[in-house]
């Protein structure tokens, strides 16, 4: 008979120090897909875990790239195809009068990108959780320390990594349903 399929492993830790130190050795044993959750920043989790460097600053460039484009494509086809008037002789694409609307247009679709971006890759909104099923978890935003090892994971095993995470000095561990 099998069990019903989890989301991951859950282990509480006492403190950020311990916390981060599973989550090194969780990564150096070859486990790639977890996460930690704390009740505030503790540096040096993110590259414990195996975080990479996010992408939000690219898709903030591209936003602006085109934002910046598209405002000075609009006021040259305005200016010179579609309504050409001829102010005091000056030439219908007059660059120097462009430059505000342009650069307004970089900044706010330079923004909008970062704040959409930035929801996107991290995949919010994102109202549930499966930690949410395990009633320890409600500890995590005050002051206890939590390392998931998904079921997602290559080299998960349910008793394996059980017995990984008890090593790790990981007390109360968890199965999280989804």
């Amino acid at each position: 008979m099998t069990r019903p399929p989890i989301y991951g492993l859950l282990a509480e830790f006492e403190d950020p120090t311990a916390l981060v130190l599973a989550a090194h050795r969780a990564h150096e044993a070859g486990y790639r897909r977890m996460d930690g959750y704390t009740p505030f920043p503790v540096e040096g989790l993110s590259e414990a875990i195996g975080f990479k460097k996010d992408r939000v600053a690219l898709v903030v460039l591209i936003g602006g790239i085109l934002g910046g484009l598209g405002g000075y494509l609009m006021q040259y086809w305005i200016s010179v195809i579609s309504y050409p008037i001829n102010v005091g002789g000056k030439p219908l694409h007059s660059w120097p009068a462009f430059i505000v609307v342009t650069f307004e247009m970089t900044v706010l679709f330079a923004g909008l990108a970062g704040v959409f971006g930035m929801l996107a890759l991290n995949g919010l909104p994102m109202p549930y959780h499966p930690v949410f099923n395990v009633p320890r978890f409600a500890f995590a935003t005050r002051d206890r320390f939590f390392l998931c090892i998904e079921a997602r994971d290559p080299k998960f095993d349910r008793v394996e990594t059980r017995r990984f995470l008890e090593s790790l000095g990981g007390h109360e561990i968890a199965e999280v349903p989804h």
